[in-house]
C-alpha cells in the first residue's frame, strides 16, 4: 500500500465533503427550482431523489475511492483497466468547471468590497453587465480582460493553490474546518435577520405552499433528481478523491447520510433566506412576489443588491455578509473541484504535489481569464449549461451503468462499505444504483439531448452554441480516453488490491 495522504479527523472529512457540496447552486440554484417545481410539495420528490439517488450516489463513490486507494481515475482503474476513462473524463469535467467558477468566485469577491458603500447604486442589473462586467455587444466578442474582474480573480486563484498546495491535512481539511462552520453562521445571521423583515411571511408562503397539482408531472421529478445530482458534487471525481483519503476504518454510509443530509439543510436554509428577502423586496416594490422571482446569476447580483438597498438599517453590514458567504461556499467548492485533477496528474504522471498545483492549477488559472473577458459572461452561460448536462449528467449514468451493470462491481463494493459502517447496505442500495438511477438519469439525458437538437440553448447563434457548447462537451471524453492510453507511472495501478479481470 503507497504512502498516501489522509485526513486528520472524521470531522475534517465531514466538513470537507459536505463544503464540496455546499457551492453557490445552494444559494442561487435551489430555491428557484423549488418554487417552479411545486414549491412545498417539491420536498417529496426532492427527499425521495435524495434517498434514492443522491445518497446512494455517495456511499457507491466513497466506497470506490477507500476500497482503490486513489483518484478517480487510478480508483477506476484497479476496478479496470477500460474503466480508467471515465475518471479522466469526470477530472477533465471539474477542470472545465474550475476555470469558470473560479470567475464568479471573483464577482463575489468584488461585490463584497462594494457593499461597504453600496457602489452598484440603484440600477443594480446595469451596475453589473455594463459599470462592472463591461458586457460585450453580442456573444462571441471576447473583447479585452475586464480589470474588475482581474484582480479578485487572481486574489481567488492563489487563495485556493495555496491550500491545494498545503496538502490534504494542513490544507483542504483546515480551510473546510475555517470556513465552512465561518459561511454558515454568517449564512444563519442573513436568514435570522431576512425572516424578520416586512414582508418576508409573504416570501415564504410562496416558496412553501404546496402546488399537489404538479406532483404528477414527471418534469418536477427530474427537476428534483437533477438537483440533488447537480448540488452533491456527484460524478465530477470528487468524492471518489476524498474518500481516497480516508483512513482504512471509517463509517462511509454514515458519511454519506451526513454529507447528503448536510448538503439538503443549507439549501433549505437558503431557500428560506433568499425567498423572506425577495417577501420583502417585493412589498417594498409594491408587486407581488413572483414579479421578484430569480436565480443564478441575476438572483445573487442583480435581486439581492436590491433587497441590501432597501434593508432599513445596517445594508452595507448584511451587503458584505451575503457576498462574503457567496464567496466562501465557492471557495470550499472550487478547492475540491481542483483537487481531483491535481491528484489525478500527481499520480499519472508520477510528479509532486507541487508540481502538480502548479501545473494543473496553474493552466486552469491561465484559461479562466477567458471568463474574466468582456464577453466572458455569454461564454460561461453555454460552457456551464452543457458541460452540466452533457457531462456531469452523462458521466454519472455512463459511471452507474458501468460499475452497476458492465464490470458488475456492486456486490465488492457494498461487501466493503458494509465491512466498515454501522448502517448496512442492502437490497434498496442495489436496485436504486442498477435501475432507479439509470432510467433517471438516461430520461433526463434523452430529453436534454431532444430539447438541444430543437432548439439552440438560451437563442445563442448554432455556431456559437456548437464550439462552446457541443464542442467542450465531446472533447472532454475524447481527451478523457486519450488520456488512458498512457501507462501509469512506475507501478501505480499494481500497488493495492485489483480486483479479477472481468470483460468491459
Amino acid at each position: 500500500m503507497e504512502n498516501r495522504q489522509q485526513w486528520g479527523t472524521r470531522a475534517g472529512f465531514i466538513l470537507a465533503a459536505a463544503g464540496s457540496a455546499i457551492g453557490l447552486g445552494n444559494i442561487w440554484r435551489f430555491p428557484g427550482v423549488a418554487y417552479e417545481n411545486g414549491g412545498g410539495a417539491f420536498f417529496f420528490p426532492y427527499l425521495f431523489a435524495l434517498l434514492t439517488a443522491g445518497i446512494p450516489l455517495l456511499v457507491m463513490e466513497f466506497a470506490i475511492g477507500h476500497k482503490y486507494r486513489g483518484s478517480a481515475p487510478l480508483s477506476l482503474s484497479r476496478i479496470h483497466k477500460n474503466a480508467e476513462w471515465i475518471g479522466w473524463w469526470q477530472v477533465l469535467i471539474s477542470f472545465v468547471i474550475s476555470t469558470y467558477y473560479s470567475v464568479v468566485i471573483a464577482w463575489a469577491l468584488s461585490y463584497t468590497v462594494f457593499s461597504f458603500n453600496l457602489k452598484w447604486g440603484e440600477d443594480t442589473e446595469s451596475f453589473l453587465f455594463k459599470n462592472y462586467l463591461h458586457l460585450a455587444d453580442k456573444p462571441g466578442q471576447l473583447g479585452g480582460i475586464s480589470l474588475n474582474v482581474l484582480i479578485p480573480l487572481v486574489i481567488v486563484w492563489i487563495v485556493t493553490l495555496g491550500v491545494l498546495y498545503k496538502g490534504v491535512k494542513k490544507g483542504i481539511e483546515l480551510a473546510n474546518k475555517i470556513f465552512l462552520p465561518t459561511l454558515v453562521v454568517l449564512f444563519l445571521i442573513i436568514v435570522i435577520r431576512a425572516v424578520t423583515l416586512d414582508g418576508a411571511l409573504e416570501g415564504l408562503n410562496v416558496f412553501f405552499k404546496p402546488d399537489w397539482d404538479q406532483i404528477m408531472s414527471g418534469k418536477v421529478w427530474i427537476a428534483a433528481y437533477g438537483q440533488i445530482f447537480f448540488s452533491l458534487s456527484i460524478a465530477f471525481a470528487i468524492m471518489v478523491t476524498y474518500a481516497s483519503y480516508l483512513p482504512q476504518k471509517s463509517d462511509l454510509t454514515n458519511n454519506a447520510f451526513i454529507t447528503g443530509f448536510a448538503n439538503s439543510g443549507f439549501e433549505l436554509l437558503a431557500g428560506i433566506g433568499v425567498f423572506s428577502a425577495l417577501g420583502f423586496l417585493a412589498q417594498q416594490q409594491g408587486v407581488t412576489v413572483d414579479k421578484v422571482v430569480s436565480s443564478g446569476v441575476g438572483l445573487a447580483f442583480v435581486v439581492f443588491p436590491k433587497i441590501i438597498n432597501e434593508f432599513p438599517t445596517l445594508n452595507a453590514f448584511f451587503g458584505v455578509l451575503f457576498f462574503l458567504s457567496l464567496t466562501l461556499a465557492g471557495l470550499t467548492s472550487l478547492i475540491s473541484i481542483c483537487e481531483t485533477y491535481i491528484a489525478g496528474i500527481q499520480e499519472k504522471f508520477g510528479v509532486s504535489r507541487t508540481k502538480s498545483v502548479l501545473f494543473g492549477g496553474g493552466v486552469a488559472a491561465l484559461l479562466s481569464l477567458f471568463f474574466a473577458s468582456h464577453g466572458g459572461l455569454y461564454l460561461l452561460d453555454v460552457v456551464d449549461y452543457f458541460i452540466n448536462n452533457f457531462g456531469i449528467a452523462l458521466a454519472g449514468l455512463v459511471e452507474v451503468v458501468v460499475i452497476a451493470w458492465v464490470v458488475r462491481e456492486l456486490n465488492n463494493l457494498q461487501e466493503h462499505a458494509n465491512s466498515v459502517s454501522d448502517i448496512m447496505l442492502g437490497a434498496w442500495w442495489k436496485v436504486c444504483l442498477s435501475v432507479i438511477t439509470p432510467l433517471v438519469l438516461g430520461y433526463m439525458m434523452v430529453d436534454n439531448i431532444r430539447t438541444n437538437i430543437k432548439e439552440n440553448y438560451s437563442g445563442y447563434e448554432t455556431w456559437f452554441v456548437t464550439l462552446f457548447g457541443w464542442v467542450v462537451a465531446l472533447a472532454v471524453i475524447a481527451i478523457g480516453i486519450l488520456l488512458s492510453f498512457k501507462q501509469w507511472h512506475g507501478s501505480t495501478v499494481r500497488e493495492t488490491h485489483q480486483t479479477e479481470s472481468k470483460g468491459v
